[in-house]
C-alpha cells in the first residue's frame, strides 16, 4: 500500500480551502482515498493557515503524520510545517517572499514565481492555480483531470476565467517540471479511476435527513455546523421543505418542536455554546413527548472556545444537560456513512419514542473530507412510530389520553386536525389526558414511563460496534470521528497482539452490557478520546465498569489524533497487563 501527503499553507483568507478542495477532488476522482484535514482560525481573513490532503491507494480515516509535498505561499508556512516533511521531500514555494529551508536540510526547494505567473495570465486570483499545477507535477498525477475539473469548476463564471485558471495549471506543471531533479521520490501507486464519492459528514447529514423525510430545518449559525444548513438550503426547497435562520439557538428548537408536534420532521443543528442554550427546549420536549431531532456538531469549549478545532467534550451535557431529567437518546457516529445512518435513524427514534433524539458528531467528522465507496441508501427508511389513526380514534368510548401509562413507555400519538384527538400538550407535569397534575402518585407514574422508553429502547437494539478477536490482550473502546485513527492503529496492532476495538454508537441509553461484557474479554482496556476528563471513561465507570487495567489516551490541544500515537498506546497497555501477568 502506498500513500502522499500533501499540504498547502499560507495566509487566511488566500483560497488554501479552494486549492486544497482541487486536489482532494481531483485526486478521488483518480480513483485514491482521500482525507482532507484543515487547520484554521475564527477570523475570516490573517493568520496562518494549512490544508492536507492524505492520497492512498488504501482506506484512509485519518491525518498522516509526514508530508511529502509541502506548497508554501508564505515563510512562515514553511517555518511551523517543515519539521513534518519525511527525507527527501519537497517544498513548492512562490519566489514571491524570497523562501528559504533550514540549514542542512535534505528537502528539495522548487521556487516557482506564482504571483508573478498570475499577474502575467492578467488575474492574481490565479497564484493557487499556478500551485495545483505544480503539485500535479510532483505528484505525477495528469494534467488533464485537473484542467478538467477547473473548466467544470469555473465554467459558471465565463470562458475567460475557464481560459485563466487552465493557462495557469499549465505553466505551474511546467515550471515545476523544469526544476524537478531526477529521481525526486514522491510518487503515488498507479490505481484505476473510481466513482466514489467525496464528501463531509455535515454534507451526509444533510443528505440523510432529506431521505428521512425531514422537511424543516430551524437553526442559527455557528461553527462548525452551519454547514448542515446550507446544504438543506438547497436539498429541502425542491421537496416542498424549508429551512429557517432563527433569531437564536432557543427559537431554533422551539419552532422544531412545535414542527414536530404538528407531525412534520424537524431538525437543527449547532455546537456546544448553541446546544447549552437548548437545554430548556429539549426538556420541554421529553415532557410534552414530542419527537425533535438535534444535531450537535462539537468543537473546543468551554465558552466560545476554540470554534475551529475539534474536541468531543459534549458527552455530559447532551446525556443530562438541563434540569429535573429528561429522556432523550444520544447517537454516535464516526464515519460519513455511519453520519448518514444515524440521522435516519435519529428521526425514526424520535417518533417511535417521542421524545429528543440527539446526534452527537464532531469538527472532524462534520468538516474534514473523505472517499466514501457509497452511502448506506437501502438503511434509511422511514417509521412513524406509534400514531394513532382516525378510525382508531373515533372507536374510543373514552376520551383519547395522549400520556397513558404503557408497559413499553410509548403512548399512541394523535396529531392536530385529528377528531376526538385532541389533549393539552405541556411542559407542566400532568395526568395522562395532558391536563396539569402535582398529585405524588400520578408524578411518579408519568416520570417511570418516561425513563421506561429508554430501557425499551436498551433492549431492542446494540449500542456499540465491536471490532477484533472475541478475547484480546488490549480492548479500545472509542467514539465519534476518533474511530478512524483507532481503527488504523488497531490494524497495525493486530500484527503483532490479540487487539480489539469497541466503538460506542449509542452514547444514551448507555450500552452498559455490551461493554461490560467486551471488557471482561480483555486483558487491558485503553480509553480513546478528545477530551480532558475522559468523559466517555466516565461513563463507562458509572455503568459498571471496573476493568483492573484500565488507561487513557486523551487529546484536547484542538488537534487530533494519529493512529501512531494511539499504536504506541495500545503496545503500552499490552506491556502493563502482561507484566502483571494477566495476558
Amino acid at each position: 500500500m502506498g500513500e502522499v501527503g500533501w499540504k498547502i499553507g499560507g495566509d487566511q483568507g488566500e483560497g488554501i480551502d479552494s486549492t486544497g478542495d482541487v486536489v482532494a477532488t481531483v485526486a478521488n476522482r483518480l480513483g485514491y482515498h482521500i482525507y482532507g484535514y484543515k487547520s484554521f482560525s475564527s477570523r475570516i481573513k490573517g493568520g496562518h493557515t494549512h490544508y492536507k490532503v492524505r492520497i492512498a491507494d488504501h482506506p484512509v480515516r485519518a491525518a498522516s503524520a509526514t508530508t511529502q509535498v509541502l506548497v508554501a505561499l508564505t515563510q512562515e508556512t514553511i517555518d511551523k510545517n517543515v519539521q513534518e516533511l519525511s527525507p527527501g521531500g519537497a517544498v513548492v514555494a512562490d519566489l514571491a517572499f524570497s523562501p528559504s529551508l533550514p540549514a542542512g536540510s535534505e528537502l528539495t526547494l522548487i521556487g516557482i514565481p506564482m504571483a508573478q505567473i498570475a499577474r502575467q495570465i492578467g488575474n492574481p486570483l490565479t497564484r493557487n492555480m499556478v500551485a495545483v499545477g505544480a503539485s500535479a507535477a510532483l505528484l505525477h498525477l495528469p494534467m488533464e483531470a485537473f484542467s478538467a475539473y477547473v473548466s467544470e469548476k469555473f465554467e459558471r463564471k465565463g470562458a475567460e476565467m475557464v481560459s485563466q485558471n487552465v493557462r495557469a495549471l499549465g505553466e505551474g506543471h511546467a515550471a515545476a517540471l523544469a526544476q524537478m531533479p531526477d529521481g525526486l521520490a514522491v510518487r503515488l501507486p498507479e490505481v484505476a479511476p473510481a466513482h466514489r464519492l467525496l464528501l463531509t459528514g455535515n454534507q451526509a447529514v444533510a443528505l440523510g435527513a432529506v431521505r428521512a423525510g425531514c422537511r424543516i430545518m430551524a437553526a442559527y449559525p455557528i461553527t462548525p455546523a452551519t454547514d448542515i444548513m446550507e446544504q438543506l438550503v438547497t436539498l429541502l426547497p425542491p421537496l416542498g421543505g424549508v429551512v429557517c435562520q432563527m433569531e437564536d439557538e432557543i427559537a431554533a428548537i422551539t419552532l422544531v418542536i412545535g414542527a414536530g408536534y404538528a407531525g412534520v420532521r424537524a431538525m437543527t443543528a449547532t455546537s456546544g455554546p448553541g446546544f447549552s442554550l437548548m437545554q430548556e427546549g429539549m426538556g420541554l420536549a421529553a415532557s410534552a413527548e414530542v419527537p425533535a431531532v438535534i444535531v450537535d456538531c462539537q468543537r473546543a469549549g468551554p465558552s466560545t472556545g476554540m470554534p475551529t478545532k475539534n474536541e468531543q467534550s459534549d458527552i455530559m451535557a447532551a446525556i443530562f444537560g438541563g434540569h429535573g431529567g429528561a429522556a432523550r437518546v444520544v447517537l454516535a457516529p464516526g464515519t460519513p456513512e455511519q453520519a448518514y445512518r444515524d440521522i435516519g435513524h435519529a428521526f425514526n427514534l424520535a417518533e417511535a419514542y417521542h421524545l429528543p433524539v440527539i446526534v452527537a458528531s464532531d469538527l472532524s467528522l462534520g468538516e474534514w473530507l473523505q472517499t466514501v465507496d457509497d452511502l448506506p441508501y437501502a438503511d434509511v427508511s422511514i417509521s412513524r412510530g406509534s400514531l394513532i389513526s382516525q378510525a382508531e380514534l373515533l372507536a374510543l368510548t373514552d376520551a383519547y389520553s395522549r400520556y397513558q401509562v404503557t408497559a413499553s413507555g410509548v403512548s399512541p400519538r394523535s396529531l392536530p386536525g385529528q377528531a376526538k384527538g385532541q389533549y393539552l400538550a405541556t411542559g407542566v407535569e400532568h395526568l395522562p389526558s395532558g391536563k396539569v397534575s402535582e398529585d405524588p402518585k400520578n408524578r411518579r407514574l408519568e416520570m417511570d414511563k418516561r425513563e421506561q422508553k429508554l430501557s425499551t429502547l436498551s433492549q431492542s437494539e446494540p449500542g456499540t460496534e465491536y471490532l477484533g478477536p472475541e478475547r484480546s490482550d488490549v480492548l479500545v473502546i472509542t467514539f465519534g470521528s476518533t474511530v478512524g485513527p483507532v481503527d488504523e492503529a488497531v490494524a497495525l496492532a493486530q500484527e503483532s497482539a490479540a487487539v480489539a476495538r469497541l466503538q460506542i454508537r449509542r452514547l444514551w441509553p448507555f450500552p452498559a452490557a455490551e461493554v461490560l461484557a467486551a471488557a471482561g474479554r480483555a486483558a487491558a482496556v485503553l480509553f480513546v478520546e478528545q477530551n480532558g476528563q475522559g468523559q466517555l471513561a466516565q461513563l463507562a465507570e458509572m455503568s459498571g465498569l471496573h476493568h483492573p487495567h484500565t488507561a487513557h489516551l486523551r487529546r484536547y490541544d484542538g488537534t487530533l489524533f494519529l493512529p501512531s500515537e494511539i499504536l504506541t498506546a495500545i503496545l503500552s497497555g499490552r506491556q502493563l497487563a502482561t507484566a502483571k501477568g494477566v495476558s
